[in-house]
């Protein structure tokens, strides 16, 4: 399907997933705000109507609520399931651990989310959910979570089911594209990374394309949630948040993972390309040719606005390889994927303007 059949345009724009949080939506949900629940949740409500607001008056297409309820991109698992400890580390970003089994605690969260959306926004709506192999990389420790979970794809199978069935929910609450966040399969294109699964001994068989495997696999389980109700999307970045607080920089281009990638039912990828060791975008061809791409075309790094047409140049070298059809713009990563993240939001606010300028330009250009 092309872009103009699903979105009613050629060159759709979007956001990745989160937005920069102001500093009173960040005392809300990281320090429990007022201590008034009511109070404090229509504060939230006007917050998320003013990001889709900003979204909206930059001139996205698809939108999102900013990810602004959530305490962070993954931690949202918290919500939906017993089963966890949290608490923040040292730099003060919030932390989730599995200590017991899994048991559904608040299903429709993420739903709730979409809803309240829909409610201020007659845009379409995206929203994301943590892949499962993400949350067993991040959130299983030996030491803490074997009692619960002896291995770490244990954990991995028993969260599945609940992000499975939260994506049909969000189908049902209004969403036009549920997208699974999965930077843990991307970043086995960094051959530190590949190294480290091929010469260490876990319970997934096949080294880095065997972890690539289960990751596809828990990722295809949550979007069969989806079925053909909404735009099935797979995020994949090399961590760009953690490279933007001066962690460890992954890098490397898609074709260790391409086969892996194939074998996603997703009609969707956002694939991160603007950043320093993305590789190229010839390895596009080697996509199926039925998979949307949702092209990050915007840098997120502070400091870094990309004027219009160096974001047309970056969509047009992709058009020498995919067709213009298949091509959403975005940016390479959500803005602030944890709400410790301190990202001034007017700067955004003139990338993604710039972003829905260049939309416009190539339409003129190439419409």
């Amino acid at each position: 399907m092309s872009t103009v059949e699903r979105y009613g345009t050629l060159f759709p724009t979007a956001v990745v997933g989160s937005m920069p949080r102001p500093e009173f939506v960040r005392q809300i949900v990281l320090d429990g705000g007022s201590g008034d629940k009511d109070a404090d949740g229509q504060r939230l409500d006007a917050a998320v109507a003013y990001t889709a607001s900003l979204q909206s008056a930059a001139g996205l297409d698809i939108i999102t609520d900013g990810e602004w309820r959530r305490a962070s991109y993954v931690g949202v698992i918290a919500q939906l399931a017993h089963g966890f400890e949290l608490g923040t580390s040292d730099d003060g970003r919030p932390w989730t651990v599995i200590v017991d089994k899994v048991e559904p605690k608040q299903p429709g969260t993420v739903a709730a989310e979409v809803a309240a959306l829909r409610r201020v926004t007659d845009r379409r709506i995206k929203v994301c959910l943590p892949a499962p192999a993400l949350l067993g990389e991040r959130m299983w420790e030996s030491d803490r979570s074997a009692l619960a979970y002896p291995t770490r794809r244990a954990f991995i199978e028993a969260v599945t089911p609940i992000l499975r069935q939260e994506a049909q929910v969000c189908v049902e609450a209004g969403a036009h594209v549920v997208q699974v966040d999965d930077p843990h399969l991307c970043l086995l294109v960094d051959e530190e990374v590949r190294r480290h699964y091929d010469d260490a001994e876990t319970e997934v068989a096949g080294g880095a394309d065997g972890e690539a495997r289960l990751s596809v696999d828990m990722d295809n389980e949550v979007l069969a949630g989806v079925g053909s109700g909404a735009v099935r999307a797979v995020h994949l970045c090399r961590r760009a948040g953690a490279r933007v607080r001066g962690d460890a920089a992954h890098a490397g281009g898609y074709d260790p993972i391409i086969s892996a990638l194939n074998q996603l039912d997703t009609d969707h990828l956002t694939l991160e390309f603007t950043s320093p060791g993305a590789g190229d975008v010839s390895v596009l061809r080697q996509l199926r040719e039925d998979i949307e791409i949702g092209l990050g075309c915007v840098s997120v790094h502070p400091g870094q606005v990309d004027e219009p047409e160096t974001i047309v140049r970056r969509v047009e070298q992709a058009m020498t390889v995919i067709d213009k059809e298949r091509i959403v713009l975005n940016p390479d990563c959500g803005f602030a994927p944890g709400s410790a993240a301190r990202v001034d939001l007017d700067e955004v606010y003139t990338k993604l303007s710039n972003e829905a300028a260049a939309a416009r330009l190539l339409r003129e250009r190439h419409g």
